[in-house]
């Protein structure tokens, strides 16, 4: 057991995690010839295809050093905020970090966010300084930083390059000398943290684990607490870049199980193995629960696919254990599930997979976040959804979630940030000089306001510079208002939101703009509007599409052209009393993508 590391790679996106990665396993020759690929621990398309992490990946290696074999277990972690439960996880299951931070960038918000979980988890952390090939990087300046940030002594920075290899080996010698070895009993009850699980079409469930303590063997009879399950231990390994079985996975040690599980709701990330037959006394404690940020309704395009949806959205969660769901119904769509996200990327990939990997074309309505309602008696109603807020008559007040956001920017986009902060209604709290020309800014924020494009205007202002972080601080009272829109006098409730006063009607006004534009033209005017409760606040008619009945009248008496348009108008009247409208599905969309 002395001779195990357990270590995970932590930085902002973009910093050279997963290529660093790459050169590790090249050095330490687990992976080698045709299968040395850049990035070779991203192994879904949509990965490679973005250039971006999205799982966190367990692989181990050997190193030999100073006459002795090493293990060690590697885990390569996603940098975007929107997979900071990843991390989170993935941190659990370790005793060291690398920081990486990149030479031409410095320190970013992520960064810093990831450090304080590390640090949170009593981590060695051990910092390293990437890509200083670059003819861009300022190796000193960065060096000050993270001097500043850590206070650690500038000798232990590591410099490396994941490009050209340089200083690899340091940074394997460093991991063997400063990263403890697990602590565990290897003759106490079992226990196992599953940190992980993937499913597999052929074999089951597939957990993966970190031994704390005892020992597991293939064959064993193992029970899950959280669950209670029992099964036996089918298969039992390690994880290289495919899974190696082996006859034993030992204390401080990660591996997978195979038990031939077949539903999903049976295995839990952060759920602990124990043996029926000497139990542990209890589960391994500290692992928190996930609080999605955004809440979306997805629903099949075919409402007969509700079940096929649920079946994939249940094995969707195995693989990532941030999403959660429960089902619905709408008036406009029928059955579907509101499902909670951790932002706005997380969504846009969980519907991209859920495409790519289950083949389910799924509807999404706009996004929001959960409120707290009280009542005139005092009462407190979560509400997820806008068509599940009581009526305005016997509300008291509403309660909306706050963040406290940092955004780590250059000096010169201090004002533009500041202008798109207060458009969001946000409060400034602090501000501080990191370096010379680096500030960052501490804001209380509406996250209603930052889910839908906040992310998105704030690289475009900074030109890509400034980086961006949060965390649930509270709930606060707010003056809010539900936003129906109306067509032909009916309400679709999958664009109904909840906004705040002061914006409702311009924002009304452009969702009544927009739709005119993407609502087909039908035979009958429709009218389109916005209304909060029975006060209509805009308007816009989509026009009808006419016939000119007129048409076969060459002069002669007035009269009888208007006989036909009477005519015409009664039957336009009767066609609008039975006719409905069709909202395509560009224009639920549509609403995200309004300025």
């Amino acid at each position: 057991m002395k001779n195990i590391r357990n270590f995970c790679i932590i930085a902002h996106i973009d910093h050279g995690k997963s290529t660093l990665a790459d050169r590790l396993l090249e050095y330490t020759k687990t992976v080698e010839g045709k299968d040395l690929q850049a990035q070779v621990l991203d192994d879904m398309d949509l990965e490679r295809e973005r250039g971006i992490t999205i799982k966190s990946h367990a692989i181990q290696m050997k190193y030999h050093y100073k006459g002795e074999d090493y293990i060690l277990n590697l885990i390569d972690t996603p940098g975007h905020v929107d997979f900071s439960y990843e991390v989170s996880r993935s941190i659990a299951a370790c005793e060291g970090a690398l920081l990486i931070v990149d030479a031409a960038q410095g320190i970013q918000a992520q960064t810093i966010s990831n450090l304080y979980m590390a640090i949170e988890n009593d981590l060695e952390i051990i910092p390293v300084m990437n890509k200083i090939d670059l003819p861009s990087a300022m190796p000193d300046e960065v060096e000050d930083q993270i001097v500043e940030l850590l206070g650690c002594p500038r000798e232990d920075i590591l410099r490396a390059s994941g490009k050209t290899g340089e200083g690899v080996y340091d940074i394997l010698n460093t991991i063997v000398e400063k990263v403890p070895a697990p602590k565990g009993d290897p003759e106490a009850p079992l226990q196992c943290l599953i940190f992980d699980s993937v499913f597999n079409s052929f074999r089951g469930i597939i957990a993966y684990f970190k031994v704390v303590n005892g020992v597991i063997r293939k064959g064993d009879h193992v029970k899950f607490i959280a669950t209670g399950k029992e099964y036996d231990a089918d298969e039992v390994g390690v994880l290289k870049l495919t899974m190696s079985p082996r006859d034993e996975i030992r204390t401080g040690d990660v591996g997978y199980i195979i038990s031939g599980i077949k539903t999903s709701r049976e295995v839990r990330v952060g759920d602990t193995i124990t043996h029926v037959a000497r139990p542990a006394k209890d589960a391994i404690a500290g692992f928190e629960e996930v609080k999605p940020m955004v809440f979306a309704g997805v629903y099949p395009i075919d409402s007969e696919d509700f079940e096929n949806l649920r079946a994939s959205l249940e094995k969707l969660q195995l693989n990532d254990a941030s999403l959660t769901f429960q089902p619905e119904s709408s008036a406009a769509l029928g059955f579907g599930f509101r499902c909670g996200f951790l932002g706005l990327l997380h969504m846009e990939i969980v519907q991209e997979r859920l495409d790519r990997e289950f083949n389910m074309d799924v509807i999404t309505t706009v996004p929001n976040v959960s409120y707290k309602v009280y009542d005139k008696k005092g009462n407190c109603k979560e509400v997820h959804n806008p068509s599940g807020l009581p009526d305005p008559t016997l509300i008291d007040h509403i309660d909306e979630p706050y963040i406290r956001a940092s955004v780590i920017t250059n000096t010169s986009f201090i004002g533009p940030i500041m202008t798109l902060c207060l458009g969001k209604r946000g409060i400034l709290i602090k501000q501080e000089y990191i370096s010379g020309d680096r500030v960052e800014i501490h804001y209380d924020m509406p996250l209603g306001e930052i889910v839908i494009d906040f992310y998105d205007k704030l690289k475009s202002i900074s030109k890509g510079y400034a980086s961006f972080d949060y965390h649930i601080y509270d709930f606060r009272p707010s003056k809010l208002v539900k936003l129906d829109i109306l067509l032909n006098g009916e309400p679709v409730d999958a664009l109904s939101t909840l906004t705040h006063i002061d914006n409702s009607v311009t924002f009304g006004r452009r969702m009544c703009e927009k739709l005119k534009e993407l609502i087909p033209r039908q035979q009958f005017d429709i009218a389109i509007q916005a209304a909060i409760g029975a006060k209509i606040i805009a308007r816009e008619t989509v026009k009808a599409v006419r016939k000119d009945v007129t048409a076969k009248c060459y002069g002669g008496d007035i009269s009888r052209k208007r006989k036909l348009l009477e005519k015409q108008k009664e039957g336009k009247k009767r066609m609008k009393q039975i006719g409905t409208v069709e909202v395509p599905q560009k224009a639920f969309l549509a609403v995200l993508k309004l300025d």
